[in-house]
């Protein structure tokens, strides 16, 4: 089976106790890993204030899984979704192969320069040529008043 990236993100109704979220998180992790799925990341966005009521919540515990997975697994998700009631949104989204290359680049670039990978005994910057500021031409008036403030004549 080809396995692919996806990413899903769901909200948790904050207003359960820290222990009864970790479980709900645990059981969408674990319907993960029994389909077939790897997880490669679970960020937990913490709780947070949503930007209109859902389902007459005003707050919300955000998490944020990344999975390679075949497509059978997003169906079990989004039932289990539906049918947990202390989700109240919730989306899934396969990563596609532009993101991916953008993030290995990420993750690559950063790590090409380190602070031990520039030599101490370099020449310090050289500051670069002084910039010339050259005033604007004069403006003529837009309008006969303009010019009659400034005590040009009217034409």
């Amino acid at each position: 089976m080809n396995k692919r990236l996806y990413e899903t993100t769901f909200i948790v109704n904050a207003s359960l106790e820290d222990s009864q979220i970790e479980s709900t998180v645990a059981h969408i992790t674990e319907v993960i890993t029994r389909n077939g799925g790897e997880i490669t990341a679970t960020n937990r966005w913490g709780r947070k204030r949503l930007a209109y009521p859902i389902q007459k919540k005003n707050n919300g515990c955000y998490v944020n899984i990344e999975y390679l997975a075949g497509g059978t697994v997003n169906a079990q998700l989004e039932r289990l979704y539906l049918l947990d009631e202390n989700i109240l949104r919730f989306l899934t989204i396969q990563v596609d192969k532009k993101a991916i290359k953008s993030r290995l680049q990420q993750q690559s670039a950063p790590a090409a320069v380190t602070p031990a990978a520039v030599p101490v005994s370099a020449a310090p910057p050289v500051p670069p040529p002084p910039v010339e500021s050259k005033s604007p031409p004069p403006r003529e008036p837009l309008f006969e008043d303009d010019a009659a403030a400034k005590g040009a004549p009217k034409p």
